[in-house]
């Protein structure tokens, strides 16, 4: 497991106004190291397999850059890890895009939303679940189900 990284974020830009009217910020202390997929595995209901699945999909979604923006960005993703060689910026881009879209595409239809949502976006399963209006702890299982498939994908072992 990674090591925690804590950092204070302002929830809102303006915060909540206290009764004498006046605005008081709202922070909370996040760590970026966890995701939603490494706290099932830190708890026991993944297994490493599973676990380097998931988190092989999130760095190929993270080097495709195909997290929505508001805005153009012109600063490439930095992802820590063996770079691709004798590739350029571009071709690295589309490769990670082609492997992530055939992942996806092994895990098959029904199963690519809870696979997207929680690896990709970060959701909680049971956010997850209630946004499918699926029925409660149904997610964990599906979810094992699809990164099954997408470790058979990237042939892990």
């Amino acid at each position: 497991m990674r090591q925690r990284e804590l950092v204070t974020r302002e929830l809102t830009s303006e915060g909540p106004r206290r009764r004498d009217g006046t605005k008081r910020r709202q922070s909370v202390t996040v760590n970026l190291a966890e995701s939603s997929l490494t706290w099932l595995h830190a708890h026991g209901h993944l297994d490493d397999r599973l676990h380097d699945a998931g988190e092989r999909l999130r760095c190929d979604y993270e080097r495709a850059q195909l997290a929505p923006n508001i805005t153009m960005r012109w600063d490439p993703v930095r992802v820590k890890g063996r770079p691709d060689t004798g590739l350029s910026p571009t071709e690295r881009q589309v490769a990670a895009r082609q492997r992530f879209h055939g992942a996806i595409g092994a895990a098959g239809k029904g199963l690519e939303d809870i696979l997207w949502r929680v690896v990709c976006a970060g959701e909680t399963v049971p956010a997850a679940e209630k946004a499918l209006e699926w029925p409660a702890r149904s997610g964990k299982l599906v979810l094992k189900l699809a990164l099954d498939r997408v470790a058979d994908f990237y042939r892990i072992t």
